[in-house]
């Protein structure tokens, strides 16, 4: 477990802070991400992907959980993240970045947008489509043929 905590830790914890943009928050959200997969390593399902995925979406859920429960301090728009994620240890994953980043490049503004709302502020569709003034179907669209495009880049 420690070996998987030094390895994926990172990883976990950018992802809470990305969304959160707090790091008290963020670090306990770390702790209950590596606290369930010690619990019930049983979940994981090696078939369906790798760890570092998995423990990526976890720690998402788990931010935009805890984003959703607190009282609004501030507006999510208003947030400062002061750090950026340490990749570089990890020539794999700096790769995946690397590829992700040319995929979104690629993308339309209106399309990459929609994909960093969900992903990013934890907005559902209903949510995104009242910020961005676009008919609900549009959102889900540009959602999904981005992340097909995603799913693409990485088949």
């Amino acid at each position: 477990m420690g070996r998987l905590y030094d390895r994926y830790s990172s990883i976990v914890y950018s992802i809470a802070l990305r969304v959160l943009g707090d790091t008290g928050a963020a670090e306990d959200v770390l702790q209950e991400v590596f606290l369930q997969l010690w619990r019930n390593p049983g979940v994981f399902d090696s078939s369906r992907g790798n760890l570092a995925a998995w423990l990526a979406v976890i720690a998402r859920n788990r931010a935009i959980d805890s984003l959703r429960k607190r009282r609004p301090e501030a507006d999510i728009a208003d947030v400062v993240v002061s750090v950026e994620p340490d990749l570089a240890g990890d020539t794999e994953r700096a790769r995946a970045m690397e590829k992700i980043r040319s995929v979104l490049g690629d993308m339309p503004a209106a399309q990459r947008s929609a994909l960093e709302m969900a992903y990013f502020e934890g907005l559902t569709h209903t949510e995104i489509s009242a910020r961005t003034g676009e008919p609900l179907g549009t959102v889900k669209t540009r959602i999904r043929a981005g992340l097909l495009s995603l799913r693409k880049a990485f088949a």
